[in-house]
């Protein structure tokens, strides 16, 4: 991110004054990007206190390390970056935990379910009813998916990320980025497929 002409992007300003250790200037962050972070780590980890956690210890790193932060890449990217380090961590850390135990994911905990069904614009019961329980399966399928897989697909498909953003991330090269998304995306379409109409 750049000043174009005189005007500076308001990331990069608010990032200068988070350098210069101005606490109001890195609350301002924390808000603007709160519920992104949050909304990427929860739909990467199963447990919802755990998302929570993540995504305080993402502004905690943010905040420890905003002076080495450099303005080629966005904020946004930065700190995606750094929450999926975490996100990568955890699910690390809970396998060598719990190698042969399941989790039941109740995908009614956040508020995030009913953002991301398809509008019914007829309020056909039957269709929320199927809408519901497919964004369920998708939930589940999701968190089924290895972490990298999993990453990249949310990076790309929910979070509108670019391939290059996604490459800088996750710190890997285009063409990594790429077949990720592919095969996220192939296992993704080979669960749901008992579900969906072809």
């Amino acid at each position: 991110m750049v000043a174009v002409g005189s005007i500076m992007h308001p990331d990069l300003a608010l990032v200068q004054r988070a350098k210069a250790r101005d606490r109001a200037a890195f609350n301002e962050i924390v808000l603007r990007y709160k519920a992104k972070v949050y909304n990427f780590v929860r739909r990467m980890v199963s447990d919802v206190a755990d998302a929570e956690d993540l995504t305080q210890e993402t502004f905690v790193r943010a905040y420890l390390s905003i002076g080495s932060f450099q303005s080629r890449a966005s904020l946004n990217t930065w700190l995606f970056r750094i929450a999926t380090n975490l996100c990568i961590d955890h699910s690390r850390k809970s396998k060598r935990t719990s190698e042969n135990t399941t989790r039941l994911v109740n995908s009614y905990d956040g508020e995030e379910d009913t953002d991301r069904e398809i509008p019914d614009l007829s309020f056909d019961p039957q269709s929320l009813l199927l809408n519901s329980e497919l964004g369920s399966i998708l939930e589940s399928a999701l968190l089924d998916l290895p972490t990298k897989l999993r990453a990249v697909v949310l990076l790309y498909d929910i979070e509108g990320l670019t391939y290059e953003e996604i490459a800088e991330v996750e710190a890997c090269p285009l063409g990594t980025v790429k077949s990720r998304l592919f095969n996220g995306r192939n296992v993704l379409r080979q669960k749901l497929a008992p579900y969906l109409r072809t």
